[in-house]
């Protein structure tokens, strides 16, 4: 069998020993939401030294486990702590966490990210829906032997965020009163930030904010066929256009600051996407 599905399938069963719960709905969090867990009614926490082969998380605010619990009466896992590129890790490794989340059964990918905003009027603390990304700049997870099992050889990505996801949290942030714009996100591999010259760059592709995570992740959830919601926290202005020097202790605190009205963006927003899941599932049956 191909290396990479057999790591995938290890790790699965290394999980699956240890817990057993099946969740509708994988959340990825971000800076600024590492603490989004307390919010989450906890069945099981595995942290991932716990699980054979899984790569660990490095950077410094990411606590580097699972979270197996319920948002209202949703079942979610979520991943307090995600893995870079920049970390050293293959693309493979950084995407495997997402495989083995459609494996254990969601069918939705929930991610979110603090990323440097490059749209016109964007400052700090602002939220932005990702309506679409530019991955071009990191290697593409589906390098290498298709794994069939997962996915096509060449998925289509016309639409790698869902729209119908997207109308959801735009009037979840209504009906909360959180301003929320909208754009497209461009993963950079870091792990330095950008050169004001980078920034001019990614604004001519048509980026609204940059960063060093999520665009992979969701090429490798659309190539199993999971559909896919993005909130970036806009931690900071990107380089040229912010006149002060970017470190992550100040994008920490920024993330930080916005934890509440984030948090609460995206509890709602799952709450309203696990009913149309259910509702869906029950028509179907």
């Amino acid at each position: 069998m191909n290396e990479v599905y057999d790591k995938l399938q290890n790790c699965y069963k290394s999980i699956r020993k240890q817990i057993d719960f099946n969740p509708r709905i994988a959340l990825v969090l971000g800076s600024g939401l590492g603490e989004f867990g307390d919010r989450i009614s906890v069945e099981a926490v595995l942290d991932y030294h716990e699980i054979e082969g899984f790569p660990v998380s490095t950077v410094p605010g990411h606590k580097g486990r699972f979270l197996f619990g319920f948002i209202e009466d949703v079942p979610v896992v979520c991943m307090q702590g995600r893995v870079h590129y920049y970390e050293g890790y293959s693309m493979q490794d950084v995407v495997l966490p997402i495989r083995l989340m459609k494996q254990m059964g969601a069918k939705v990918l929930f991610l979110t990210n603090a990323s440097g905003g490059i749209q016109q009027g964007m400052r700090a603390g602002d939220f932005m829906l990702i309506t679409g990304q530019i991955a071009s700049f990191v290697p593409s997870p589906l390098i290498g032997a298709n794994l069939n099992a997962l996915g096509t050889r060449f998925p289509d990505m016309s639409h790698i965020y869902d729209e119908d996801l997207q109308r959801i949290v735009k009037k979840t942030a209504y009906d909360n009163g959180i301003d929320l714009k909208q754009g497209v996100y461009l993963q950079m591999s870091g792990p330095q930030y950008e050169t004001p010259e980078e920034v001019s760059m990614c604004r001519t592709l048509g980026a609204d904010a940059v960063g060093m995570s999520t665009a992979c992740e969701a090429v490798a959830a659309r190539h199993m066929g999971m559909k896919i919601v993005g909130i970036s926290c806009i931690s900071n202005a990107a380089a040229g256009i912010s006149p002060n020097p970017l470190t992550h202790d100040e994008i920490q605190k920024t993330a930080d600051a916005a934890a509440p009205k984030f948090q609460t963006l995206v509890y709602e927003s799952i709450v309203t996407i696990g009913r149309c899941l259910n509702g869906k599932s029950e028509e179907t049956e």
